[in-house]
């Protein structure tokens, strides 16, 4: 009989499994995809990496520093800051302290308001003081970020033309409606450490702790649908006894499973397109992100072989670009409209060579977190019976979330065990 089952190969399921075989426990983690990693995925396609969307992980974040051996995961990074765009213009804001090559771009840059720099440089110093947990303290005032950076005291030119696409990327939401504390939360974490990718893509991470969790005792089988949850879990073809169950899927999945109504189900898309250019054609944003400063078609455009040249064959740029919520307009007619853009943005270059490569439609990459909405999630034991939940939906939508929750899910399926 086995002592815990794992419903769900995703990063949370993979690190409570690789905690509770270290622990001793005969673990079995079922995936119903082939491959484990959950929302962090990759494809290789003729020499290309294709992430599942536009994703990056923040090398400060706890969790990530707990979990993954990071040296392992061969990691490129992308520069501080970001190359703010609008037609015929780009301008550079970073910080002058962690990357000085861009200081006097940034002291010269006139699309932000030199009060703003001094303000955002004041509260990168203020947050690197304040502890992690207590800036996500559920009792804490929340408000959206739109107004947070109001009340600081930020200009409507610095929110639009920086932090609306910048924290439009990280939220899925350029309104800037979700909870401040998520705000706080990354803004410390980006100004703490690293953006980095794996240089074999973000599908590294779920196969690095994949094989964690093999090393621990615990065993895989993807291509394995969880049908049910009762005194262990139901498969398509058999039934699996187990001490205590980890529910570790989706949000929409845990909640047919386990009936607990407080799991988030509303969601928040994105399309992310990838495109390839010849390198006579480079762009002169180096490492950093392309901010659309104007309309948001696309919201940002990453330089992912600048920043992580395995993700390209040599002497090709792979670029991609991400538009938030779901689309009605075709892949052509989306690549149409990145092509625009940046020729806007480089009236200059020559950029007839971009190609369209890969197309991620992404229904389900976020779930919706306004003020105060860390109250409303549930808790990793509110199932009946020996069931935990395991998913960034009990803590807050992000690696570190997901990561977090294995780990407290391990703790809580012991716990019912001893």
């Amino acid at each position: 009989m086995t002592d815990v089952a794992v419903a769900g190969g995703g990063l949370a399921g993979l690190v409570a499994a690789r905690h509770l075989a270290a622990d001793g426990h005969d673990v079995a983690v079922f995936e119903r995809e082939e491959t484990v990693g959950g929302r962090v995925r990759t494809r290789h396609e003729d020499g290309l990496t294709f992430d599942r969307g536009f994703q990056v992980l923040f090398t400060a974040y706890p969790a990530v520093q707990r979990e993954l051996d990071l040296d392992a995961l061969d990691l490129r990074s992308f520069a501080p800051g970001a190359t703010i765009a609008r037609a015929g213009k780009r301008s550079v804001l970073s910080d002058p302290f962690r990357n000085p090559r861009d200081g006097l771009e940034t002291l010269f840059n006139r699309e932000v308001r030199t009060a703003d720099k001094l303000r955002t440089f004041g509260l990168q110093r203020e947050l690197a003081r304040t502890d992690p947990e207590a800036i996500l303290d559920p009792g804490r005032p929340a408000t959206t970020i739109r107004e947070y950076l109001a009340d600081r005291g930020f200009s409507k030119a610095y929110v639009e033309r920086f932090a609306a696409p910048f924290y439009g990327g990280i939220t899925l939401d350029r309104s800037l409606s979700t909870d401040s504390r998520v705000f706080e939360y990354t803004f410390k974490m980006l100004s703490a450490g690293k953006t980095v990718v794996p240089a074999e893509g973000m599908g590294a991470i779920g196969e690095q702790l994949a094989r964690r969790a093999e090393t621990a005792g615990a065993r895989i089988e993807t291509g394995r649908t969880v049908t049910a949850v009762e005194d262990g879990v139901e498969l398509q073809d058999e039934t699996v006894n187990a001490d205590a169950v980890v529910v570790a899927t989706d949000p929409h999945t845990a909640r047919e499973l386990t009936g607990v109504e407080s799991i988030p189900t509303g969601s928040k898309g994105c399309v992310t397109q990838y495109y390839t250019l010849d390198s006579y054609a480079e762009l002169d944003t180096g490492r950093k992100l392309l901010l659309n400063a104007a309309d948001g078609r696309p919201n940002q455009v990453a330089p992912l072989s600048t920043a992580a040249p395995e993700y390209a064959p040599e002497g090709t740029q792979l670029l991609s670009a991400t538009f938030l919520g779901t689309q009605e307009r075709s892949d052509e007619q989306l690549a149409a409209e990145t092509r625009e853009a940046l020729s806007a943005w480089y009236p200059e270059r020559d950029l007839g060579g971009l190609q369209l490569r890969h197309t991620d439609r992404v229904e389900f990459a976020q779930f919706p977190q306004p003020p105060g909405f860390r109250s409303e999630l549930p808790d990793p034991d509110a199932p009946d019976g020996p069931v935990v939940l395991a998913g960034d939906y009990t803590r807050w939508c992000s690696i570190q979330g997901a990561l977090e929750s294995g780990r407290r899910a391990a703790e809580l399926a012991g716990a019912k065990l001893r």
